[in-house]
């Protein structure tokens, strides 16, 4: 059965951070988020929307998070957040996107760099 998944491009720096990725964008899948997943593979992640603020609450993984304003320019990273962690809390925040741990720091991505989504069929 195919789903909508996502593709999410850093722009700025020209490479992708999300080549096999999940959209949350109800409230059932928001709440759910990574909770119970296994850890994410290099390439997946989910964009969670609308979102401001995320929990690693029994998650048994850590996540980098990034914060993306209506321009889709991040405004905030979290990264390496724990299990059990509150993520912070920016009002101009979107949507945000949870990657594999160690993600932000392996692309150089960082605060003003500007995404690109696109949304592409998953399995």
């Amino acid at each position: 059965m195919m789903k909508d998944g996502i593709r999410i491009i850093n722009a700025t720096r020209g490479c992708v951070l999300v080549s096999s990725g999940r959209i949350a964008d109800n409230y059932w899948t928001r709440l759910r988020g990574l909770i119970g997943a296994q850890p994410l593979a290099p390439g997946e992640g989910l964009l969670i929307s609308p979102c401001t603020s995320v929990h690693t609450h029994f998650m048994g993984f850590p996540i980098d998070v990034l914060y993306v304003n209506g321009d889709h320019e991040i405004v905030g990273i979290d990264a390496n957040l724990a299990p059990w962690r509150f993520g912070r809390f920016y009002k101009r925040v979107r949507y945000v996107v949870e990657l594999p741990a160690g993600t932000a720091e392996e692309t150089g991505t960082a605060v003003g760099d500007r995404l690109e989504t696109h949304r592409a069929p998953v399995e």
